[in-house]
């Protein structure tokens, strides 16, 4: 399936979810993400210390990730969050403080107002959003290329984690240079590890 229609099938799929469907399937998620370091061949993900977490679309039902919001900041770890320019496709990053302040933009997505810039070659792990992806790893997003953009910029041994409520398709048609396959994905009932 190509990614147009593939953006169409898993926003019917979202818009299908009930509010409760959404908090205990992310919860669910923010749970497997747990098993992560034990998989076979996984990366010792628990172990790094710069964590990039989106914060969610609650318009457009995506995964919720406070959850794992708590876990690492439970576990002591440097959550960065970004800020998006529209204009030019790129996002600046900032690290989560006690003092940081958010506000909505245009498209409804919560953004660091300002604060500690973290450079990309310190972030070691990134949570991705998605819409649809495939057993090999490749991903579709919204589009714009925001992540493919800020990911090719980042160390070679990131760890890209994608979240999704959905099992993963066979193959996403006409895949680009550009596309960054994740390392892994993890749904309510499982994690892909795409480094096997």
């Amino acid at each position: 399936m190509n990614k147009k229609d593939l953006r169409k099938k898993y926003k019917e799929l979202r818009d299908q979810l009930s509010v409760d469907e959404i908090e205990a399937k992310s919860m669910a998620i923010a749970n497997r993400l747990l098993q992560l370091d034990t998989i076979p061949n996984g990366r010792q993900v628990w172990e790094q210390t710069y964590f990039h977490l989106f914060l969610s679309i609650e318009e457009q039902k995506e995964v919720d990730t406070e959850f794992i919001l708590q876990i690492l900041a439970g576990k002591d770890k440097e959550i960065v969050v970004a800020k998006s320019n529209f204009k030019t496709l790129e996002m600046t990053h900032y690290l989560l403080t006690d003092n940081t302040k958010f506000q909505k933009n245009e498209y409804n997505i919560y953004e660091p107002v300002d604060g500690l810039e973290v450079p990309v070659s310190k972030i070691d792990v990134v949570f991705v959003p998605l819409l649809a992806y495939d057993k090999k790893g490749n991903r579709v997003g919204y589009g714009k290329g925001f992540y493919d953009k800020f990911l090719s910029k980042c160390r070679e041994d990131i760890i890209k984690i994608g979240l999704s409520f959905f099992e993963p398709e066979d193959a996403i048609a006409a895949v680009s240079q550009t596309d960054i396959r994740l390392d892994y994905c993890v749904t309510p009932m499982t994690v892909y590890n795409f480094q096997l």
